[in-house]
């Protein structure tokens, strides 16, 4: 009997199918209405720390530099008041094959998917995780398939997203190109039940635990260079994963003082499923659009528990502008002689305001950057920005609007962060959870994952569910 592949019928089988294309049954890490066993779920279905370094070595990711930027701190410095100004470092992310930080999460994806006898892979996604997969499977011989979320209703794409269907195409995937819309998960729920292909999520526990060797390596290496541990780590937020592996990687290194702070491009107002408002962001990395929705609900993501959760691990959230961003693009290369793409530089443009509030002689780093490519440089995103009704001129960031205008600053010294309110993030996660849950009947246990999974305390948790309207309590 021919299967049906309706909308709502694929939608229905969406559990079914990805328990198949993942290999994991989740239902044996979840207790209570709410509560999983997180820790349990890492060890078992991920890798050890040396397992992933060996993993990641067959294949030349990671070990990559950390970069002291003499230059830009030395800026700072001129900015900030007398005895501050930290040293700011990167860690140059782009040294992996294809290019960024997230070689490390597919190279534990594929090598788990040829493992356990798949064929070929599949990932949905239009960033450099597809490039990653791409030359991931190349090298160990699987097929893939990138699915993006790459054009408007119009046909137009983003330089950056139409450069990396490139980018996945050298490299032997077959690249699916959609317009914005909930055909996105359709097709690749689809996809996954008609090719028996493995779903090299970028939420899966050994996705995130790849992460892990970039907040290791980091504690290493300045021990190694420097006798301590950095003072803050500054991590790109968008989904999750990248602040979750690396603080992970950080407290397996016995790093456990070490502050984490997320950074997202504010698009404020700007929804990422709308065609509208598709192309009114200039680059695709890094934004409010996913790093809001999910820090307050990470389960939101293509696998029934999603390993990326940074409210567990993040100290600080702090948005930046485009235009700042676009501004520590350039300083980075005309400063320190580096060209890298605006992902990293999101967490750059934070850290050069953040080192102004610390002592000299403390350490910030930025912990990835990503490749440059044409699609990538400046000139083509403000062009296509242009071309989007986007005014773009100098000024003072704090007059930039979203989706209206881009406002590079006219002085170093203009550059802000804004700071999210983390009681609101952590009280807006425990709402999204409980609407979300299967019964509104919790147990202590679950009141325990609650407070453990937003970073906060057991009266912070019980108060909020009284405010929600009860929950059981």
């Amino acid at each position: 009997m021919r299967k049906d592949y309706s909308y709502e019928a694929v939608m229905a089988r969406r559990s079914e199918i990805m328990k198949k294309a993942v290999g994991i049954d989740y239902s044996v890490f979840e207790s209570g209405s709410i509560a999983f066993d997180y820790e349990r779920m890492m060890r078992e279905t991920g890798y050890t720390l040396q397992e992933m370094q060996q993993i990641q070595g067959e294949t030349g990711v990671g070990n990559t530099p950390l970069l002291a930027l003499k230059n830009i701190t030395a800026l700072a410095r001129k900015l900030a008041p007398e005895g501050k100004g930290a040293r700011i470092f990167i860690k140059d992310e782009a040294a992996n094959p294809s290019g960024s930080f997230k070689a490390r999460r597919a190279a534990n994806a594929v090598y788990h998917a040829k493992n356990l006898g798949y064929k070929g892979v599949i990932a949905a996604t239009s960033g450099n995780y597809g490039a990653a997969v791409a030359s991931q499977a190349a090298m160990r011989g699987l097929k893939c398939i990138i699915i993006q979320e790459c054009y408007d209703s119009k046909g137009k794409g983003q330089p950056e997203i139409i450069e990396k269907a490139r980018k996945c195409e050298a490299f032997g995937a077959e690249v699916i190109q959609l317009t914005v819309g909930p055909e996105l998960f359709y097709t690749f729920l689809k996809l996954l039940e008609e090719t028996g292909y493995f779903n090299a999520s970028l939420y899966t526990p050994f996705g995130i635990a790849g992460v892990e060797t970039l907040g290791y390596e980091l504690s290493m290496q300045f021990r190694e260079k420097e006798g301590k541990d950095p003072d803050i780590v500054v991590c790109t937020n968008a989904g999750g994963g990248n602040l979750t592996g690396t603080a992970r990687g950080l407290k397996k290194a016995g790093a456990n003082h070490v502050k984490i702070v997320g950074a997202s491009v504010n698009l404020k107002g700007l929804h990422m499923a709308s065609d509208v408002h598709f192309n009114k962001k200039s680059f695709t990395t890094g934004h409010t659009g996913f790093g809001v929705p999910f820090t307050t609900w990470p389960d939101r993501s293509d696998v029934p528990r999603s390993a990326a959760r940074p409210l567990r691990y993040m100290d600080r959230y702090v948005l930046v502008n485009q235009g700042e961003v676009f501004y520590m693009t350039e300083a980075l290369a005309q400063l320190e002689g580096l060209e890298r793409g605006p992902a990293g530089n999101t967490s750059l443009a934070a850290a050069f305001v953040l080192a102004q509030e610390m002592k000299e002689d403390e350490i910030i780093v930025v912990q990835e950057t990503e490749y440059t490519g044409a699609g990538k440089h400046i000139q083509p995103q403000l062009t296509f920005a242009r071309e989007n009704g986007i005014k773009i001129f100098f000024g003072n960031p704090e007059e930039e609007i979203q989706g209206e205008n881009i406002v590079l600053p006219s002085h170093p010294s203009l550059m802000k962060v804004r700071d999210m309110n983390m009681q609101k993030l952590r009280a807006s996660y425990i709402k999204n959870v409980i609407e979300n849950s299967k019964t509104p009947q919790l147990t202590e246990e679950d009141i325990d994952f609650l407070a453990v999974d937003c970073k906060a305390s057991i009266g912070f948790v019980k108060d909020m569910i009284r405010e929600i309207g009860g929950a059981g309590q």
